[in-house]
Order: structure tokens, then sequence, then C-alpha cells
């Protein structure tokens, strides 16, 4: 049985990924993994140094972001705290390139993210999401997914209502 990790931060994800790629692909090879992601927060800085270091490694790489979402809209600057949607601040989204389409999906989202929706972090909304979803894969993301948020509120409804509009999208 082959293990693949979905979720995984670099050193280009700043403040909080460890792994770097130049020693993570032997590694990765070295256990049996046929493909590994590539999942840094609200960047893609490290893409073509990852997507060269996993092919030479033999491992095939797959290429996402795990995306701030901004609760809101991306324009929307007014919360107290960017980093806590409790108080009106950004989910977290994992988002994966299934092809050349959601590699380019996947460019658009994050450079926007920047261009218009930066306040304390790089934030993309629902409308990009709408806009920019084929060839993209969704993962429901880690504790600060706006699904997971629902379901420690115990807002199950909440919960299964993005889940079910998340996988409408994607």
């Amino acid at each position: 049985m082959s293990f693949v990790h979905l979720h995984l931060h670099t050193q280009f994800s700043l403040l909080d990924g460890a792994n770097k790629i130049g020693e993570l692909m032997p590694r990765i090879a070295a256990l049996g993994m046929p493909a590994v992601a590539m999942t840094d927060h609200g960047n893609m800085f490290g893409a073509v140094e990852f997507y060269k270091a996993a092919s030479d490694a033999g491992v095939q790489p797959i290429i996402g972001c795990e995306v701030y979402m901004a609760p809101r809209s991306r324009f929307d600057k007014s919360q107290a705290r960017a980093d806590d949607p409790e108080a009106g601040g950004n989910y977290h989204l994992i988002l994966l390139a299934q092809n050349e389409k959601g590699y380019r999906n996947l460019c658009k989202l994050v450079s926007v993210g920047y261009l218009e929706g930066f306040y304390y972090k790089p934030r993309i909304d629902r409308e990009l999401l709408r806009e920019h979803s084929d060839g993209l894969i969704c993962l429901s993301g880690c504790l600060a997914s706006e699904v997971n948020q629902a379901i420690a509120r115990s807002d199950l409804k909440r919960a299964r209502d993005v889940a079910k509009e998340f996988a409408q999208l994607f």
C-alpha cells in the first residue's frame, strides 16, 4: 500500500514549514512514496524547485497551496484579527492542481490573493473560487478550515452546507 502526503509545507511556508525541498525528495523516494504535494501557506514560491526535485527523484509532484479564505470578500479589510476565523479572520483551504488548467487557475488565485486580497496575508474569496475552480481539487484542510471550524463550534449544519458547496464547485 502506498502513502502520499497531500498537505505538506516546505521552507517556503514562512514560519510554518521546515522541510527543505532538496533534502525532502530523496527521503520521499526512499520511503517508496509515488507522489507528494506541496501546499505552502498562501504562496507557490517553491513550485519550480519542488517540481524539478520531485521529478529528478522519480516522485510525481503535485503542486498545491493552502490558501487563506476571507470569510466575506477579499476586499473587506475590516476584520479584527486576520488570523482568527472566529473573530472574522481567515479560513484555510487546500487546493491541488489536477492538470495544467488547474495549475494556471491556482497561480491566478494566489496572485490575486496578493494583489487584491492582501490583509496581513494573501486572501481569496468565494467569488474567485467560482471563477477559477476548473482543474483544481479541494481538500477540507486543517483545523482552521471553514468546515472544521464549524464542526469545532458544533455547527454541523454549517459544516455540511460548506462541504456541499465545495463539492458542487470542485
